[in-house]
């Protein structure tokens, strides 16, 4: 494990700080968001106050099973990225973060396609799986055609990081397809849904994410199942047989709930065989990513090195 960034912790508690005291002013999501802020964040979907920008080098796109892609190509692909939004599996979208993933296949030469997969409560597990599975399966098999390459990655932030583990086991268990992936890059991903201890004693802290609110997705996700049921490798990967995984990345800030998942995750994952480079960031919060801070731009940065020579 490496403890990253510690050399701007102050601005990055200074931010924590202020994000802590505009709280406040902003809807919140508990353990029971209703209609009306679940349509607000889907409208802005996850961006700010307002709507994201959707550029230009975007193209959506709906493959034969239904499921909806958002497709960034750049001039020259070495490699496809298989993106999955974050958003407690209710929230987020494809199009939500067009200028970090055009950047990225610019900067990696990858190809990026991110899943708009189907969103909670309306479609509860095991929809958003499903959709992911799909669009794993359809890459699989079309990619060299569609990008003439045959190197395959795959990633996602949040709920994202969780149904990217998720769907790398359906294509293992259900399906027999074990190495088409070549690396995971995993960011603050839930990975026990039944909460590791860092998620229960976190508290009602207002950042973005905390106690009350994860165990609200938890709820919206996975609607009427107790801890106990959440537990089920196919809920909760953490508990799932990891042999056969390809490399992996996986970050996490130290005041995030999340902290344990990506500790515990990154430890059976390597004690299942394959490599991993575990992240802690100083200060940061869940989604620190999605703020204009210091350890963001690094984080970015450190993202595009992996995923550019996995």
């Amino acid at each position: 494990m490496t403890i990253t960034d510690e050399d701007c912790l102050a601005e990055t508690l200074a931010f924590n700080e202020q994000f802590e005291a505009a709280a406040a002013l902003r809807p919140t999501r508990g353990q029971a968001p209703d209609a009306a802020l679940i349509a607000h964040l889907r409208r802005n979907r996850l961006g700010g106050d307002t709507p994201p920008v959707r550029l230009p080098q975007g193209q959506d796109r709906v493959l034969p099973s239904g499921v909806k892609v958002r497709v960034f190509r750049p001039e020259h692909v070495d490699g496809v990225y298989l993106h999955i939004h974050g958003g407690g599996w209710a929230f987020g979208s494809a199009d939500g973060q067009d200028e970090k993933l055009w950047s990225l296949a610019a900067e990696a030469r990858l190809a990026v396609l991110s899943v708009d997969y189907r969103l909670a409560p309306e479609h509860p597990f095991p929809a958003g799986p499903d959709d992911c599975e799909a669009a794993a399966r359809w890459l699989v098999e079309h990619a060299e055609a569609e990008f003439g390459t045959r190197r395959l990655l795959i990633g996602g932030e949040s709920a994202g990081a969780h149904l990217s583990v998720l769907t790398l086991l359906r294509l293992r268990d259900r399906h027999g397809i074990a190495d088409a992936f070549r690396a995971a890059h995993l960011a603050f991903g839930p990975y026990d849904l039944s909460m590791t201890p860092s998620q229960r004693l976190f508290g009602s802290r207002p950042l973005l994410s905390n106690s009350d609110s994860v165990r609200g997705s938890y709820q919206l996700f996975t609607p009427g199942m107790s801890p106990d049921e959440r537990r089920d490798p196919e809920i909760s990967p953490l508990y799932a047989d990891l042999a056969g995984l390809p490399p992996a990345r996986i970050v996490v800030g130290t005041e995030d709930p999340l902290l344990d998942d990506s500790l515990f995750l990154a430890q059976r994952w390597q004690a299942a065989g394959a490599p991993v480079r575990l992240g802690v960031v100083a200060g940061a919060m869940h989604g620190f990513i999605l703020f204009p801070l210091t350890v963001t731009a690094r984080e970015q940065q450190r993202e595009r090195d992996f995923l550019a020579v996995a």
